[in-house]
């Protein structure tokens, strides 16, 4: 394409949008109510994710050893340990170091006086966690075939609801986020093809006189290329305000829920919301102006 039709394209874009401005409004408001619909629910699920992911990071699987294992062979097994995928980190934690955090806590301060010997000595064991819980089946079984370890203690009801709750949550995702995006299509088409039939003499026009079918359809492609990018941007900015308000509202009128969950911060939302948001609209706008047009140009 030569810079002078590329340039010819764009500004006759952008002169149908202020030509057509009930069309251009119309399109710009179904655009941005599907893409605020879309990006609240992405918010969302974004949050819930991270709280599952928050559970996932407390589930420990607990190895210990057999009496008469060394040391060496512990820190041999750990580096087996931490070398597997799933595992995210193995912490080593000798009898006394556990006798040393759970006796205050459940006995006194002065449990020296009361146990002159370490009750818990020969528990010396690996507190084990995951970047996957869903692998923490195959993690306990691998575990208990070293000869050196004695038991494997781990919350297999915990990494079932877990791995559940994920797997439920990618599902929902995916068939909302296909409802929401067919939902935007066929309305922004049906738009389009409103604003485009009251222009169909002028596309018959610029037919008859000889003009080409890429000369006549790239203005309107443009047209709703440009409309897609503005109705995608409005919400965007909606949503960027209501969330922190959202946000800020809830740790002030709910301050216990600081505990229990962390929202995410809004710059990464926005990492992946902003170019996914731009690209739909861009592509909705794109896609419902090609088609549309395509059916008015067989004159």
């Amino acid at each position: 394409m030569r810079i002078s039709t590329f340039f010819y394209t764009l500004k006759q874009g952008v002169i149908n949008i202020f030509r057509n401005k009930l069309f251009s409004l119309a399109s710009i408001a179904t655009i941005s109510a599907c893409l605020f619909l879309f990006g609240l629910f992405y918010a969302v699920i974004l949050n819930f994710q991270n709280v599952v992911r928050t559970a996932e990071e407390d589930v420990s699987v607990t190895v210990f050893f057999k009496d008469g294992t060394t040391q060496e062979e512990m820190e041999q097994i750990g580096e087996q340990i931490r070398a597997r995928d799933e595992v995210s980190e193995a912490k080593f934690i000798s009898a006394d170091e556990a006798w040393a955090e759970w006796a205050p806590e459940n006995i006194g301060e002065d449990y020296n006086e009361i146990y002159t010997e370490n009750p818990l000595e020969g528990m010396d064991n690996y507190e084990i966690y995951m970047n996957d819980v869903s692998k923490q089946e195959s993690l306990v079984s691998w575990l208990e075939s070293i000869p050196q370890v004695e038991r494997v203690r781990y919350s297999e009801v915990a990494a079932t609801t877990l791995t559940g709750v994920n797997a439920l949550v990618a599902y929902t995702s995916v068939g909302i986020i296909a409802i929401l995006l067919a939902v935007s299509v066929f309305l922004i088409n049906n738009t389009v093809m409103i604003g485009i039939s009251v222009r169909k003499s002028e596309i018959e026009i610029m037919k008859y006189i000889g003009a080409t079918d890429f000369f006549v359809r790239s203005p309107f492609v443009i047209e709703g290329i440009l409309i897609g990018l503005i109705g995608s941007l409005l919400p965007l900015g909606l949503i960027y305000v209501l969330y922190k308000k959202v946000i800020d509202y809830v740790m002030i009128e709910f301050p216990s829920l600081s505990g229990l969950m962390q929202f995410l911060p809004v710059s990464e939302i926005y990492r992946t919301l902003l170019p996914v948001c731009l690209g739909l609209g861009a592509g909705i706008g794109f896609l419902g102006s090609f088609i549309t047009v395509r059916k008015h140009l067989r004159v």
